[in-house]
């Protein structure tokens, strides 16, 4: 039966006292001594607890509230610590159920408390308990408390050696009220198991880094020790061989080997006097190594020897790419006369080298990329590729400052490095995609990089010497012409790239299309046919682009159906695809002739334009609005830009002055809006033009005329009907043949650009060059049909 029993209380802030644990505690403060004094004087209390030694009931103190259960404790020594202060020495003895307030000598607070009988230890209390045994011994060994290990070992009660984690310094204030508050001793010590294993996992983790810490402190002092042993074993070699043996020597030795220009020499051997003079500690000393070691990787004297074979050379680039007649001949060009030069001896002009700067225009797909390794090879050369799409940093194209971290010479440096000599070519690809922001711009930065007058002392911002690179042939690629500032466009040599005719895409199809993607699709060329039929299907319904691209795709996704249906047993190989066999694998054609389904009603007209990815088949409508229900003034939609919508109001204000004159119904106009509408309403557009095609379906309109199907126009229009020259002709007269146009009207002043387009496309077209907007009118409308006819 439990005891009950009365007792002096003494209150602990900041410990817990469990059974079996003996602790000294201060008992300066009013309370402590007033209780200790208490459990001396209880002797003379009837119904006291044992009379021999003072008893108090230990109870911790937790944000000023106490708990239900504290601790019996026994006083077994009373005395001074070193400093003064009164203190006690106090064995824990047993849980008390803490009761009602009673009343006893002294000035403490007196209790009624109830002993707790210990619960029996069960057998998983055992397991329980050697398990923590073993967890607080490893503890104790990490910690280096070898002695307490052997105190630990004998403990063999359950709920003793649980009381014991009292003694922990690693649990909370909050955990040993927890521990003294559970009677169970298997929840004890499933409490204080779980303690333990988190806190032997933080000591391994402490561990781990601690030796990790040591053994990179180890490891920094041995290599420290090893390189100067190694210092004085090369020193002491190289008095014996009679070389340098210091790694500034060695340095030197290699400064002197490479045979650099002489300002270049000057500066390296300037900075290995530097590094000679450095700590090894120091971070300039690093910078100054890595400086040294680009200068010396740059090949300043290496340059490879131009093919003279021209014959050869044209055979190469007709062999890599069909069409581009326009590169080729430029290529050949160069090469000629690099090869005159050369057998009169003449190498250098004015100190500098007959570099070149050919800027490649034109729509995706054409092989502006591809053209640069084809020019590499046929002149014999090195090749590198930089691309310059989305870069926005000037210190990509002249690099980093030295005092920066990680600093890095520019992409042109780097480009002829990797090259390995000092004339390759270079392919700058996309330059017009280029951006700029707070850290630069730069195509600014290319301005000296391109310009054949500067670049022989071309200076990288890392480097801080001269770089010749007036022998390098730089090759730019770009879309869109707009996109590159005027200064940099005007330093190279403008190349119109405007598209392959429809033969010349089955041209490139057959000879590099079809092999490429047949080897991709793990076929030989004799297991698949594509008849030419086929490839022209696709090149003019199945896709409709300048470049070769998506027709590359759209063989690609034929093949790999080939090859899906061999593996499922539909079909066996050899397979021939006919033009009535696409259909099965690419389902219907994407693209057929829709103009005489636009214009079947009037108001419609079929203009030509330029965009980024080529010339493209341009339909623009007009409406007007009935006076009753519609607005006056004019709308425009389709996302146009400023000098379209001007290009709209000039061709209504031209009709509207020549209306009489044009026989056009224009009076009423004052009454009724005018709604002008470019269709694909997504995609911005802009530019001049548009204004014959936005005339002559606004005459279409207000004649009832309708705009003959087969007629495409292009040219800009003044307010006196003159029409105006234009860009991009061949790209237009491309893109019209491929939309199945039959006669086009570009301006007079344009009849020279006609050369330029290919002779088999010019055979096609009936081409109308037309000065005024009178004889657009005439050969775009439709004749005026009758009323009987129109009745009919």
């Amino acid at each position: 039966m439990s005891e009950t029993l009365r007792l002096p209380v003494l209150p602990l802030d900041d410990s817990v006292v469990l059974p079996t644990m003996v602790v000294p505690l201060d008992t300066s403060a009013t309370e402590a001594r007033a209780a200790i004094q208490a459990a001396q004087m209880s002797a003379a209390v009837p119904g006291a607890a044992d009379k021999s030694t003072p008893q108090v009931l230990l109870v911790p103190r937790l944000n000023g509230k106490y708990p239900a259960i504290g601790t019996l404790g026994a006083v077994e020594q009373t005395g001074r610590l070193p400093s003064g202060e009164p203190a006690a020495v106090i064995r824990g003895l047993s849980r008390v159920r803490i009761g009602v307030g009673t009343t006893g000598p002294g000035a403490a607070l007196w209790v009624e408390g109830t002993v707790i009988d210990e619960p029996p230890a069960t057998a998983r209390a055992q397991e329980l308990a050697r398990e923590y045994r073993g967890l607080a011994g490893t503890i104790l060994q990490k910690r280096g408390a070898w002695q307490v290990v052997d105190v630990l070992q004998r403990i063999t009660e359950p709920s003793a050696l649980a009381d014991s984690a009292g003694y922990a310094g690693y649990l909370t204030m909050e955990q040993r009220v927890e521990l003294l508050e559970t009677i169970d001793p298997e929840q004890r010590l499933e409490l204080v198991t779980g303690w333990a294993r988190d806190q032997l996992a933080e000591l391994d983790v402490a561990e781990t880094i601690q030796n990790d810490v040591r053994e990179g402190m180890e490891k920094q002092q041995r290599e420290f020790l090893l390189r100067q042993q190694l210092a004085a074993i090369r020193k002491e070699l190289a008095e014996l061989d009679g070389e340098p043996g210091t790694e500034e020597e060695d340095y030197k030795a290699r400064i002197e080997k490479a045979n650099l220009p002489e300002k270049v020499h000057e500066a390296a051997m300037k900075e290995a006097a530097k590094l000679e003079r450095s700590n090894d500690a120091s971070p300039e000393g690093s910078w100054i190594r890595t400086w040294l070691d680009t200068v010396l990787e740059i090949p300043w004297n290496e340059r490879t020897d131009d093919e003279y074979d021209i014959t050869g050379a044209r055979a190469i680039l007709d062999a890599d790419h069909a069409g581009l007649d326009d590169v080729k001949d430029r290529i050949i060009e160069y090469l000629a006369v690099r090869k005159r030069r050369s057998d009169k001896g003449l190498t250098l002009v004015g100190g500098r080298r007959s570099g070149a700067v050919l800027a490649l225009a034109g729509p995706p797909g054409v092989g502006k990329t591809s053209l640069g390794e084809s020019v590499a090879r046929s002149m014999g050369r090195k090749f590198a590729r930089v691309a310059l799409g989305g870069i926005r940093d000037e210190a990509e194209i002249r690099g980093h400052r030295r005092t920066y971290v990680g600093a890095l010479p520019g992409r042109i440096v780097r480009a002829v490095r990797e090259a390995g000599s000092m004339n390759p070519v270079i392919l700058l690809d996309e330059v017009d995609k280029l951006g700029a922001d707070y850290r630069g711009d730069p195509t600014a930065a290319l301005l000296e990089v391109l310009d054949p007058a500067q670049n022989h002392t071309f200076r990288d911002h890392y480097l801080e010497v001269e770089l010749d690179l007036s022998d390098v042939l730089f090759i730019a690629t770009a879309n869109a012409l707009e996109m590159i500032p005027s200064p940099l466009l005007d330093r190279m040599e403008l190349l119109q790239l405007d598209g392959y005719t429809e033969a010349e895409k089955v041209t490139i199809a057959q000879g590099h299309l079809l092999p490429r993607q047949l080897e991709r699709a793990g076929l030989e060329a004799a297991d698949v046919t594509l008849t030419d039929t086929a490839l022209h299907q696709l090149a003019s319904e199945y896709t409709r682009e300048a470049g070769v691209r998506s027709l590359e795709r759209t063989i690609a996704r034929v093949l790999q159906k080939i090859a899906a249906q061999v593996a499922t047993g539909e079909k066996q190989l050899p397979v021939t695809v006919d033009a009535a066999d696409l259909h099965g694998y690419l389902g219907h054609p994407r693209h057929t002739p829709e103009s005489a389904e636009r214009t079947a009603v009037p108001g419609v007209a079929t203009g030509l334009a330029v965009t980024g990815t080529g010339g493209d088949v341009l339909f623009i409508e007009a409406s007007l609005a009935d006076p009753e229900t519609g607005t006056t003034g004019v709308t425009l939609t389709g996302q146009l830009g400023d000098v379209m919508k001007e290009s709209a109001q000039i061709a209504l204000s031209y009709l509207r002055s020549h209306g009489a004159e044009l026989e056009l119904p224009v009076g009423d106009l004052k009454e009724r809006g005018v709604h002008v509408h470019v269709p694909a309403g997504a995609v911005p557009k802009d530019g001049p033009s548009a204004g014959v095609t936005m005339t002559t379906a606004l005459a279409s309109l207000l004649s009832g005329r309708l705009v003959r199907s087969d007629v495409a126009m292009t040219g800009e229009v003044s307010l006196t009907g003159r029409v105006l020259p234009i860009g991009g002709v061949k790209q237009k007269l491309l893109a019209a043949h491929r939309a199945g146009i039959t006669t086009v009207l570009i301006p007079k002043r344009n009849e020279p650009d006609l050369e330029d387009v290919p002779e088999d496309v010019r055979n096609q077209l009936t081409v109308h060059t037309v000065s005024d907007v009178r004889e657009v009118l005439g050969l775009a409308l439709e004749p005026a049909r009758s009323e009987a006819a129109i009745a009919a």
